[in-house]
């Protein structure tokens, strides 16, 4: 029973990783889809980055203050510019690039791109020594094609919008007018526009998550602290950038309406909860694994957007969007094996130094247990249990004369 007992917790154990990425990947739909209307109904991304991260950092902030008081990292000069990074990485270039790709384009577009997430997270591993590359092993050689072909689905989506894809059950559905994405009137060069921001959004991403993945180090024991400051920091970036690019005060009015939901949901679901559960798993699997998920998102979100949004699909979008899937999972698994490897090595390296330690514990008692005698060297070893009689070894020892007795 015991053993059945601690099988079922390691399982449990092992896959909190993979619930929590799937989760998050939900709460990034369910954003999507309300951002859009948010968006469609007139409200400016910069305002509403904002508000985001207003909530994020609000919601966040007594958790960390309570929970991890005791101990704290002080922050220094180094920390500060880590943290004021991330904040503009995230809350800032990400965010604002992404709602403004949004707009232009469409919420299962924008999914799609960002399954160039994990392909650009890995060459940034690579360029910062976080992932290593053997083209010798079959593994490195697949995460390479696979990194390649995603690049390549993203420049087919960008460069080819192609016909429309109808889905089956969308000839049936009527949504309101108001919440209809508005990709009909969108022309080739605002998608091109569009993509172009959702390409730049990704990197950005992917920067955040690398030096995230440093900042752990510091905040080991401190991730919703990190996640606060974050937040703050990002808050603080985010009021520049709007009172650079707005000029009419009209556009921080805000009522009990879809921008205000908008604004808390983001805020709430997947700036302050995502950033912490991003920490944590990141912590263990890695920031490729945190990575892994992104096309459960698109799929969620195309499912959700043909219902609510009546959107439009298009073939170059499918297209490429199979290529990024292809691609994406063709890392995953250079990496599933890496891991691998990596841990059948540590296994083998474990069993040789206990090995090692043995033998070399062995000799140590031995030559301890030695002692000279005139002209030889006597060893005893006497048993501690059985008392058993000393056997005295004599081992002669030559008096060879070396050069420099030779030269005396």
């Amino acid at each position: 029973m015991e053993k059945q007992m601690s099988r079922w917790n390691g399982m449990l154990k092992n896959s909190k990783p993979y619930f929590a990425m799937i989760s998050l990947q939900f709460g990034y739909a369910g954003m999507n889809i309300i951002t859009k209307v948010s968006l469609n109904r007139g409200m400016s991304h910069y305002v509403l980055v904002v508000y985001r991260h207003a909530f994020a950092t609000a919601v966040i902030a007594p958790f960390a203050l309570f929970l991890e008081r005791k101990a704290r990292p002080k922050i220094t000069f180094p920390i500060f510019m880590q943290i004021f990074v991330l904040g503009l990485l995230g809350p800032v270039i990400d965010q604002n690039f992404y709602y403004a790709g949004l707009k232009y384009t469409s919420p299962t577009f924008s999914c799609a791109m960002s399954n160039m997430l994990p392909a650009m997270t890995f060459v940034m591993a690579v360029i910062f020594r976080m992932e290593k590359i053997d083209m010798k092993k079959v593994i490195y050689q697949v995460k390479i094609v696979g990194t390649i072909v995603t690049v390549g689905g993203a420049m087919l989506m960008t460069l080819y919008k192609g016909p429309v894809v109808e889905m089956v059950w969308s000839k049936h559905i009527h949504p309101r007018k108001s919440y209809v994405t508005d990709t009909t009137g969108t022309t080739d060069k605002d998608w091109f526009k569009g993509s172009i921001f959702l390409i730049i959004a990704t990197f950005a991403w992917a920067s955040l998550f690398i030096l995230q993945k440093a900042a752990l180090k510091t905040y080991e024991k401190h991730q919703l602290t990190l996640t606060t400051l974050v937040c703050f920091m990002g808050t603080l970036q985010a009021i520049a950038v709007t009172f650079v690019m707005e000029h009419k005060p009209s556009v921080w009015s805000i009522g009990w309406d879809m921008n205000l939901l908008a604004a808390a949901y983001a805020g709430i679901v997947t700036s302050s909860i995502s950033y912490y559960v991003q920490g944590l798993v990141m912590k263990t699997k890695g920031p490729v694994f945190a990575t892994a998920f992104s096309p459960l998102m698109m799929i969620i979100v195309a499912i959700m957007g043909s219902f609510i949004l009546a959107e439009k699909t298009y073939l170059g979008g499918v297209v490429g969007s199979v290529l990024i899937i292809a691609g994406l999972y063709s890392v995953l698994w250079g990496k599933y094996r890496e891991e691998k490897e990596m841990k059948q090595e540590r296994a083998m390296n474990n069993e040789g130094k206990t090995a090692f330690t043995i033998n070399d514990s062995a000799v140590v008692g031995d030559i301890e247990a030695a002692c000279g005698g005139g002209g030889g060297v006597e060893l005893q070893k006497e048993a501690a249990d059985h008392k058993l009689p000393s056997i005295p070894i004599t081992v002669p020892i030559s008096h060879t004369p070396t050069k420099l007795n030779q030269l005396a």
